[in-house]
C-alpha cells in the first residue's frame, strides 16, 4: 500500500499522511507484549506507514526501544522517525518512587526528571539514539511545555524561558549542522504552540487533539500563523482519545478521562450524520484533519495490529462531500473548517 505524502516545513523531509504514534507502544493505558509491539510496527510498514513518531518519556524508555527494534533493520533512507526532548529517563535509586501519572506501565527501574536546558537536550538525543539503536533521528521535538501536562503557570513560564533560551539553541545548531533535519515541538494546545512557533524558527507542531472532527479550537489562529510561516503540523490524536473511534456513548475518553455530557452528545450527533451517508465515525475523523493545508499528518497511536489495520482502512476509506456539507449546516463543524466542498 503506497501512502500520499506531504513535506514538513521548509526542509527536505516528507512523511506518509498516516503515521504511527508510539506512546501506546510505551505501555500507556494497557500493558502489551514485546511481541504485539514488533507486529504494530511491522503491519504499519506494511500498511505504507513511513512516518514514526516516539519520546523517551512514553513508559520510560519502552517505546524508543521497541519503535527502533522495529524499524532498525528497514532502509533508513525510506522513512522519518521523530523523538523528543525534555525529560531525562534516569536509573532509579534504591527505595525511590517514580511521581504517579497516567502511564504506569512503564520500563521498570526508570523515572524521569524534567530539563529542557542545552546540555539536557543534547544528553536526552544521546539516550534517544542508543535506546532506538540508530544513528539519525529526522526530528526532534520539544515535549509538554503546556499548562496540560503541568497545571501550573508559573512552572510552564520558567521551562518555556529556559527550553527557548538554552534548549532551543541546542536543536538549532544540530539542525544548522544537518545532524537532525528539523525541529519542533509536541504538546497539548494550539494557544501555546502558538506561542512556540512566534517565539522561535520551527519546521513543525506536533499538536494532540486540538483539531479534530469534535474540535477546531486551532483554526482562528494558530492554523493561519503557521501557514504564514511554513510550519507543518503533525496531528496527535485526532480520535481524541477515543471518544471518535464509534458507537459513541457516555463514559466515552476525551483527552484520556470520560468526556463531558455536551461532548458525548456532539459526538453523537456526528456519528449520526455519517451513519446516514455510510461513513464510519472513525474514518471521518481520521481524514477531517488533512483538508487543512498546514496538516501534513495525522499519527494516531495503535494499541494492537487490528487497531493498525483499522486506521490505515480509515484513512482510504470514500467519503461523499455531502457529509461535510451536513456538518456545516448542522453546525457540528466550524464553517470555516477546510472541506473538500
Amino acid at each position: 500500500m503506497t501512502l500520499p505524502k506531504r513535506r514538513i516545513g521548509k526542509t527536505k523531509l516528507e512523511v506518509t499522511t498516516l503515521g504511527l504514534g508510539g506512546a501506546p507502544m510505551g505501555g500507556f493505558r494497557a500493558t502489551i507484549p514485546d511481541v504485539e509491539a514488533a507486529a504494530i510496527v511491522e503491519t504499519a510498514w506494511q500498511a505504507g506507514v513511513r512516518y514514526y513518531d516516539t519520546s523517551p518519556f512514553y513508559g520510560y524508555g519502552r517505546s524508543e526501544l521497541r519503535m527502533g527494534a522495529g524499524l532498525r533493520e528497514k532502509p533508513r533512507d525510506e522513512y522519518v522517525l521523530s523523538t523528543k526532548i525534555g525529560r531525562l529517563m534516569h536509573p532509579m535509586k534504591p527505595g525511590e518512587r517514580k511521581a504517579p501519572d497516567f502511564r504506569e506501565n512503564g520500563l521498570p527501574g526508570f523515572a524521569p526528571e524534567f530539563d529542557y536546558t542545552y546540555d539536557g537536550v543534547m544528553r536526552s538525543l544521546e539516550h534517544s539514539h542508543l535506546r532506538l539503536g540508530m544513528a539519525r533521528i529526522d526530528i526532534a521535538l520539544i515535549h509538554d511545555v503546556d499548562f496540560w501536562t503541568i497545571k501550573d503557570r508559573e512552572v510552564l513560564n520558567h521551562r518555556f524561558k529556559t527550553v527557548m533560551d538554552s534548549g532551543y539553541r541546542a536543536l538549532d545548531e544540530l539542525r544548522k549542522a544537518g545532524i537532525i533535519g528539523a525541529i519542533g515541538v509536541g504538546i497539548n494546545e494550539s494557544d501555546t504552540s502558538l506561542r512556540f512557533i512566534q517565539a522561535g524558527d520551527f519546521d513543525c507542531m506536533l499538536l494532540a487533539g486540538r483539531y479534530t472532527l469534535l474540535e477546531q479550537g486551532g483554526l482562528a489562529e494558530f492554523l493561519p500563523e503557521c501557514i504564514k510561516r511554513n510550519v507543518s503540523v503533525i496531528l496527535g490524536g485526532p480520535y481524541n482519545s477515543g471518544i471518535l473511534t464509534g458507537g459513541v456513548k457516555p463514559g466515552a475518553t476525551h483527552d484520556y478521562v470520560p468526556a463531558a455530557a455536551g461532548l458525548v452528545e456532539k459526538a453523537q450527533k456526528i456519528e449520526a450524520v455519517c451513519k446516514r451517508h455510510g461513513v464510519e465515525l472513525g474514518a471521518a475523523a481520521m481524514q477531517f484533519p488533512l483538508f487543512h493545508p498546514a496538516v501534513a499528518a495525522v499519527i494516531p497511536g495503535a494499541l494492537a495490529v487490528r487497531e493498525v489495520k483499522e486506521n490505515a482502512a480509515r484513512i482510504g476509506a470514500k467519503i461523499p462531500s455531502d457529509l461535510w456539507s451536513e456538518l456545516k449546516r448542522e453546525k457540528l463543524l466550524d464553517l470555516d473548517s477546510p472541506t473538500p466542498n
